[in-house]
């Protein structure tokens, strides 16, 4: 069992067309910023926004595998999302209720989870390697 003072989870989540080809992007470096995982995935044609709340909802499933195998003291996520950092933080109002049903989503895995965690707004340049798995993930569903 490996020990981790920090992971610092970067996703992304883009539509080409806004609805178009998505993907999503998921960045974990470690608190020397070394990669512990990266992952992409086409997810269909959906919106930008159901496309980031995907990309949290599979670094979630990840981090509960993970930190059942790993310990973990702290966990950081980065997105260029402030629609879904906010609502995710249940700061603001989510009007949609396709939206509402990913946030509810996204907290009941976050319940799951014995690590203190934080949500974080970044911009985009500060998220570039899941920004860059999200547009690989798009590329291919466009095949």
């Amino acid at each position: 069992m490996a020990k981790y003072s920090l992971l610092k989870i970067f996703t992304d989540g883009g539509s080409r067309g806004n609805p178009g080809t998505a993907g999503i992007g998921v960045h974990v470096v470690d608190d020397q910023d070394q990669t512990v995982f990266d992952y992409h995935e086409f997810v269909g044609i959906t919106t930008n926004n159901v496309a980031e709340y995907r990309a949290v909802i599979a670094a979630t499933k990840w981090l509960q595998d993970f930190s059942s195998q790993n310990e973990i003291e702290k966990v950081e996520f980065y997105l260029d999302s402030k629609l879904v950092v906010e609502q995710v933080k249940k700061n603001w109002k989510i009007n949609e209720s396709h939206l509402q049903d990913l946030a509810r989503e996204v907290w009941q895995e976050l319940k799951k989870l014995l690590v203190p965690y934080s949500f974080t707004h970044v911009r985009r340049e500060m998220n570039k390697v899941a920004d860059l798995l999200a547009n690989q993930a798009m590329d291919a569903g466009q095949l």
